[in-house]
């Protein structure tokens, strides 16, 4: 009998912490759907590690929420056992790979963001989230500079090549703006010390994008248009398939560990 979904009491605090986690996670298991098909072996081998460091972020933050809601769930039962509007993940990360010019837009994208983030979590008054953030900032550090020298091998390429990149830039842009959104209850854990107003790193961001971008000879969107939903467990149509194939084998055969 398949393993029902686990209910989550979401606290503030744990609401943040499942927030990055399923981040973490979701895109993780995009980058691991390159597996055995990405253009050269040494990027099929990249994008793995890259997963594999997203999957340890994950792991971290899932086993601290479970830590601080103090119900009896553990690591696995909040990356698998729950429903498809308990994720909390960014829009952009769910998004599919499409082509290698967009896997590698929407990491660039989510990259920028995290690398500053984390780097400055680090003076978090929380010592767990620091912790996890003295990690994730040297992991996301490299994924930043791996996506984009993709960037701009791609845009600066051939005439192929720069369509594509500039195709999948436009796509993905209306995904950006909710990364620097906040509600109600990160407001609170962000006037504690615990989090960071993501709305600050927002100049820092379009710095970095924009000029990677204009060195690639690509341009951004201009439009201000954004989508959100994701923080609120609203999502678009492609999670529910990619939790219905994550999730498979800890619904089919319950305690399964990783």
């Amino acid at each position: 009998m398949a393993m029902p979904s686990i209910q989550v009491s979401e606290t503030p605090l744990v609401l943040y912490v499942l927030r990055r986690a399923d981040d973490a996670l979701i895109l993780g298991h995009r980058l691991s759907e390159w597996c055995g098909h990405a253009p050269m072996l040494e990027e099929d081998m990249a994008l793995a590690n890259m997963g594999l460091d997203l999957l340890g972020q994950a792991r971290e933050l899932y086993s601290y929420a479970a830590q601080i809601e103090g119900n009896g769930n553990d690591e696995d039962k909040l990356a698998y056992l729950r429903d498809v509007r308990h994720y909390r993940n960014l829009l952009l990360v769910e998004q599919p790979n499409g082509d290698f010019a967009h896997t590698i837009a929407r990491q660039f994208f989510y990259s920028a963001f995290s690398d500053p983030y984390w780097r400055t979590m680090t003076k978090s008054s929380d010592p767990t989230l620091a912790a996890i953030a003295a990690k994730s900032e040297k992991e996301s550090a490299y994924h930043l500079r791996h996506s984009s020298e993709w960037i701009l091998r791609l845009g600066d390429g051939t005439p192929e090549s720069h369509a594509r990149m500039q195709a999948a830039i436009d796509n993905l842009w209306a995904f950006t703006g909710e990364m620097f959104e906040t509600d109600d209850s990160e407001r609170a854990l962000i006037e504690t010390g615990i989090a960071i107003d993501p709305a600050a790193l927002r100049p820092q961001w379009l710095k970095a994008v924009s000029g990677i971008v204009g060195e690639a000879t690509l341009v951004l969107p201009k439009s201000e248009w954004m989508q959100e939903g994701g923080r609120s467990g609203r999502h678009s149509e492609h999670l529910g398939h990619l939790l219905s194939e994550l999730q498979s084998l800890q619904r089919a055969f319950p305690g399964a560990s990783w």
